[in-house]
């Protein structure tokens, strides 16, 4: 049931207003045009539940590509 997997994803979100905009996003990115929309929230509440959404994600370092500098001729 759907609210059973609102209120698993809540305890990572402590803000319901934060967990609908959060889920919106991912729904938005998640869905396939194959698939039933409200197949893909639960999906992404299903999942909410098992990792915090609102984490941060550790970013990788990216290496600064040397700069060319031009030559006037």
């Amino acid at each position: 049931m759907r609210s059973d997997l609102v209120f698993g994803a809540l305890s990572h979100v402590s803000n319901r207003y934060q967990l609908c905009q959060l889920a919106s996003k991912a729904t938005r990115k998640l869905h396939k045009p194959t698939t039933r929309l409200q197949d893909t929230t639960n999906e992404v509440l299903y999942r909410f539940h098992g990792s915090n959404p609102a984490a941060i994600s550790p970013a990788l370092p990216v290496k600064a590509s040397p700069v060319q500098q031009r030559r006037a001729a």
